[in-house]
């Protein structure tokens, strides 16, 4: 079994301070949790932010580790509260009753500069959003792989294309620039991934000419699959996830390709504002699929795309 690693971050202002923490919370990282929290009360700290952006999951342990640290805070007249929880973490704490514990959108400012951290002013550049409820969150590729089954469980049905979405999930993560981001609100409601496309075959050599030929951008992400859950909001939820996902990436043009035949993707694609150029031969996927662009944001600043015929090209 692989070690699950857990990093921790921490930055003081004052009596105040933030503590970010990367990987899982397991039996094997819990003592280090627990030691990191217990030193922040050792230092006269009143007030203990725990960042849980970058956590992809927490068990039991972990969870007593922040229940006896929020006591013995109490003890000292100080509090400790959670951030940024991921879906599964939020249903721990509903579950076990320690919501309490949680606590709303931590404002980066609180720790103000870093005294004797890790971090800089840069590094919640990609921290979550969460807006009417819906929480976008990026994942590492580890924790990708720990929720790859959800994420399957989200995007098709039938054992035949559940195959075919992990395995095109599991190539997709292994190239370089791979990003996914996650839209929660106490489950997954929501996921887009993609990656940078570089001329390497001849069918993404193909796919990058074609593309500059049509938008006149050479440089581009590829989105190899958006998926939302029948959510009231979904439209909202996709066109977040991939307009936040172009602003990480500093991209200003997602491009996807879709199977013709498929009428309700197209539609979706549709209410979110993409481009449908026509379906292009030699290019990758079955047979000639439709290519699709997206640019990042909106108005005048952003290059329009050229005009062209819907078709085989």
């Amino acid at each position: 079994m692989a070690v699950q690693r857990l990093d921790i971050h921490r930055r003081d202002r004052g009596e105040r301070a933030l503590v970010t923490l990367v990987g899982d919370i397991w039996p094997a990282s819990a003592p280090l949790l627990r030691a990191a929290l217990e030193q922040c009360l050792r230092d006269g700290m009143t007030a203990i932010d725990v960042d849980l952006t970058t956590v992809g999951s927490c068990d039991a342990k972990g969870l007593d580790v922040f229940l006896t640290a929020s006591r013995h805070a109490g003890r000292v007249h100080a509090c400790l509260h959670l951030h940024h929880p991921c879906a599964q973490i939020t249903r721990l704490l509903a579950f076990t009753g320690s919501a309490p514990l949680l606590r709303d959108l931590l404002d980066p400012s609180a720790a103000g500069p870093s005294a004797g951290g890790t971090q800089t002013s840069g590094d919640r550049a990609g921290a979550p959003v969460v807006k009417d409820g819906i929480r976008l969150r990026r994942l590492t590729r580890r924790q990708v792989e720990g929720m790859s089954e959800d994420i399957a469980d989200l995007a098709v049905a039938g054992p035949f294309l559940r195959d075919d979405f992990l395995r095109r999930l599991a190539v997709s993560a292994r190239r370089p620039g791979f990003a996914l981001l996650v839209a929660e609100t106490t489950v997954l409601v929501g996921c887009v991934f993609g990656f940078p496309v570089s001329p390497v075959s001849r069918s993404e050599q193909g796919l990058q000419e074609s593309v500059q030929r049509l938008t006149g951008c050479a440089r581009f992400l590829l989105l190899t699959q958006v998926v939302a859950h029948q959510h009231p909001q979904r439209r909202d939820i996709g066109r977040r996830l991939q307009q936040r996902l172009l602003a990480d990436e500093r991209t200003e043009l997602g491009v996807a390709l879709l199977n013709p035949a498929d009428r309700a993707g197209r539609a979706a694609y549709d209410s979110w504002g993409w481009r449908n150029h026509g379906e292009m031969v030699g290019l990758p996927g079955r047979g000639a699929p439709c290519v699709l662009t997206l640019f990042r944001g909106s108005g005048p600043s952003l290059p329009a795309p050229r005009a062209a015929r819907p078709g085989r090209a």
